[in-house]
């Protein structure tokens, strides 16, 4: 790739600090910690209603913390300066069907203010990694799933944010493209020194040494790499320790 990895940064990624929000009266997170370094990959775990969403709104500013603080590259969350820091891979398909990848590349490069020639050089060396410079030309209808995805997530790098945002990016994907697409991810962020959230409920999707935040009813219940955390929990698997944090839940709130 021509692309250069960015310098590791002095301060953190991605902070949310002591973060907790609320719809109304049904709290929807509580007292969130965590941050994310340059370059690293953190899975974001949690069953479906966990709070996911509602963080990764926070982060990208569309909703404002009931307390607590979240900055991405020491700049407040929602700010044009953490804003232009963002890349974010929705859990739909956002891509234009009839369009080209080249096209739909090109029209995200423009919205990014990109002149042609960086557009060019910019497309090149994030489709690169993809496997799909052959197929610029292709519409986007004509993909498979994982196909498509891959666009999405090249897309989403083309202004070389600093933070990518992946929601729940693999659902729908068969297992073998589920854990090359990940794989692939990884090596890439990591080259790129590009910070990685990855929302998943997908306990398959996570590999020993990766490092989890487990969050379940708003609250984090864990926060270190798979092995410590099922050892923690006296599990054997990571979905025998998912599911060992919902009975547990249940347990107190009973």
């Amino acid at each position: 790739m021509t692309q250069q990895p960015q310098e590791p940064d002095a301060v953190n990624t991605l902070s949310v600090d002591s973060v907790s929000f609320s719809f109304g009266v049904k709290a929807a997170l509580n007292q969130v910690t965590f941050s994310v370094q340059p370059g690293e990959t953190v899975f974001l775990l949690g069953p479906n209603g966990a709070g996911k969403s509602t963080l990764f709104s926070l982060i990208s500013g569309l909703y404002k913390p009931t307390s607590g603080t979240v900055s991405v590259s020491d700049a407040n969350a929602g700010t044009p300066k953490a804003l232009s820091q963002l890349g974010i891979v929705f859990q739909s398909d956002t891509l234009d069907p009839d369009l080209s990848i080249a096209d739909n590349l090109h029209y995200y490069a423009a919205l990014h203010g990109l002149s042609t020639k960086i557009a060019h050089e910019r497309i090149a060396a994030c489709i690169a990694p993809f496997e799909l410079s052959e197929r610029l030309k292709e519409k986007v209808r004509t993909l498979n799933g994982g196909h498509r995805r891959r666009v999405d997530i090249a897309r989403a790098l083309m202004h070389q944010p600093r933070l990518l945002l992946l929601d729940e990016p693999t659902v729908g994907l068969d297992i073998p493209t589920r854990s090359a697409l990940t794989q692939r991810l990884q090596s890439l962020a990591s080259t790129l020194n590009c910070a990685v959230l990855w929302a998943t409920h997908l306990a398959d999707e996570v590999r020993d040494s990766d490092r989890i935040v487990l969050l379940h009813e708003g609250s984090i219940h864990g926060d270190a790499n798979a092995t410590k955390l099922m050892q923690s929990f006296q599990s054997r698997s990571v979905e025998e320790m998912m599911n060992a944090v919902m009975l547990q839940t249940t347990a107190i709130n009973e």
